[in-house]
């Protein structure tokens, strides 16, 4: 009987139960029932699996136990119970048909396994109750999670993240919360400042972090892109933690393993981003303001674009700016071609609008507007800029005082309540009369009545969100200002390419293209009024190809 080779099988499903040593207790409980037989167990004979699921039958120690098992190397199994083997059902049978072909008689410490129909009826429906209780606990824990999301509780949240301390429902009275910890609130707030306010890259952000010798939440002052990138783009910092931002599927194919990761992780599911609109928002304790989180937004999208346009090797100063007035597409750079220059030197190139290429469009041109000389459209722009510039302290502080006056939150949210509370009334009105409890008479005024003030309170509601979204242009200009008013000092005229590009981009939001003038329209008014109103445009002389002059004269104010 001794020579009988004997090996066991254990697995637990996540890393939480194979650090709380569950793993450790089957194995001892598997050792201490082959001991008692008599029989011996080589080391290489004991199949672990840390932390794999259950509910794949590609694991590292049990594909190593099969193939063991087909090369004759093992008589009898020992094994807990058959949901260490798989949850699925399916799964079971398949494995205990392989490993009974192979002649290896399997053995569960919880239930003996009989080769009678009744006997693999018991043990198929078995696994099917496993696999019917594991889906049902699943599907309770998300609904409970879920519901108590909506409920704003903090206790669903995996973690806190960087600035916060956790407060579990034992230590804050039955209620778990987010603490915050004043140093790591620093860091954070000042992250947030650099990029909504000085328009730094993440880079750069990471380049300061590190200098200063700032601690991670794991005591590294060495900081990652990839940290800095999900503390920007957490809404926790302004006062909403995320719940549901990602969802677990079965895992796809893959044509390779992810760098420094198995190909078959412990997991056998794959991890899908959320749509934001699908979020549950929990109220936590804020660090930053909403207006300089949606900044910090505007402007990662910003740093986005302009990595794209300097990977590609950005030429052109208002390259990205340039808008057709008449198609609606983007111009781009068009450097002159050998033939076009005949021989002679050229400093220039020429905007050109995409829909005037046929050849992007099947051969038909979607656009007759002209093309523009980008050393005299740079200049003419260049010129709007420096003139708004001439007083930069008097334009932050009339900024300020916009910013400042300008708090619209309240009354959104009470127009936002009196809309929906309307369109319930529009729906019990329609009601009443479906049931026939008011006639078509009483029904047509009053649907008509409460119809207009939904189109009024519509058209309201529209109003402030533009001007919340000048708010946050608002917050992304004045964090640069103090540099701007820096460079007026030193002299505009002598800013290289590198600053006036920076200047502009900062500034202005947008270049319209008209057939007969050039519209440059800035982020926010150049000379605000009492109350936002939206950017204001400069109309500037459009530019001819040949002998037309610069564009430096304005048509309108």
């Amino acid at each position: 009987m001794n020579d009988l080779q004997v090996a066991i099988y254990a697995r637990v499903s996540s890393e939480q139960q194979s650090e709380t040593k569950t793993i450790d207790s089957q194995v001892s409980e598997l050792r201490a029932y082959v001991s008692t037989l008599g029989l011996s167990l080589p080391r290489e004979h004991e199949f672990i699996d840390n932390g794999y699921s259950g509910a794949t039958l590609i694991r590292p120690a049990l594909e190593q136990l099969r193939d063991v098992a087909a090369a004759g190397g093992i008589d009898r199994l020992y094994v807990l119970c058959p949901d260490r083997f798989a949850r699925n059902y399916a799964h079971q049978v398949l494995l205990l048909e392989e490993f009974l072909r192979a002649g290896v008689e399997v053995n569960f410490l919880n239930r003996e396994v009989g080769q009678t129909p009744e006997d693999q009826l018991l043990l198929q429906v078995q696994g099917m109750i496993s696999e019917y209780e594991r889906a049902k606990i699943m599907e309770r824990s998300r609904r409970g999670k879920r519901h108590a999301a909506q409920a704003g509780m903090v206790s669903v949240l995996s973690g806190a993240p960087y600035g916060y301390r956790y407060i579990g429902k034992h230590e804050g009275a039955g209620e778990a919360r987010f603490d915050i910890l004043l140093e790591e609130a620093r860091v954070v707030r000042q992250v947030f400042a650099w990029v909504g306010h000085d328009r730094c890259s993440i880079g750069e952000v990471c380049r300061r972090l590190t200098a200063a010798k700032e601690q991670t939440r794991t005591g590294k002052t060495v900081w990652d892109r990839a940290t800095v990138w999900d503390m920007l783009k957490n809404p926790a910092y302004k006062g909403m933690a995320a719940f549901g931002k990602t969802s677990v599927e079965p895992l796809r194919p893959r044509l390779r393993a992810q760098r420094g990761r198995p190909m078959q992780p412990k997991r056998a599911v794959s991890t899908q981003d959320v749509p934001r609109e699908q979020w549950l928002s929990i109220p936590v304790p804020a660090l930053v303001s909403e207006e300089l989180f949606e900044s910090v937004q505007e402007q990662l999208q910003e740093n986005r674009q302009r990595a794209r346009i300097g990977e590609r090797g950005a030429r052109y100063l208002l390259q990205g700016l340039l808008v057709c007035g008449c198609c609606g597409y983007a111009y781009y750079g068009k450097p002159i071609s050998p033939s076009a220059r005949k021989g002679h030197p050229r400093s220039y190139a020429y905007y050109r609008c995409i829909g005037s290429d046929a050849y992007r469009f099947g051969g038909v041109r979607l656009c007759w507007n002209k093309q523009l000389r980008t050393d005299l459209v740079d200049e003419a722009v260049w010129q709007e800029v420096c003139q708004l510039l001439e007083d930069p302290a008097r334009l932050e502080h009339e900024y300020r005082q916009q910013l400042q006056t300008a708090d619209m939150a309240p009354e959104l949210k009470g127009l936002q309540t009196s809309l929906g509370r309307l369109r319930q009334g529009i729906a019990r009105l329609i009601d009443s009369y479906a049931e026939g409890t008011i006639d078509k008479a009483e029904f047509d005024p009053r649907i008509t009545r409460m119809r207009e003030r939904v189109r009024q309170l519509e058209a309201h509601i529209r109003q402030i969100q533009d001007q919340e979204s000048l708010e946050q242009e608002l917050q992304l200009i004045i964090g640069r200002l103090e540099t701007f008013a820096t460079k007026v000092s030193e002299g505009l005229s002598q800013a290289d390419w590198l600053t006036r590009r920076e200047m502009i981009r900062t500034l202005v939001k947008r270049v319209e293209i008209h057939e007969e003038q050039v519209n440059v329209i800035f982020r926010i008014d150049p000379t605000p009024p009492s109350n936002l109103s939206g950017a204001r445009t400069q109309s500037l002389q459009h530019c001819r190809r040949r002998g037309q002059p610069n564009l430096g004269k304005r048509l309108s104010p």
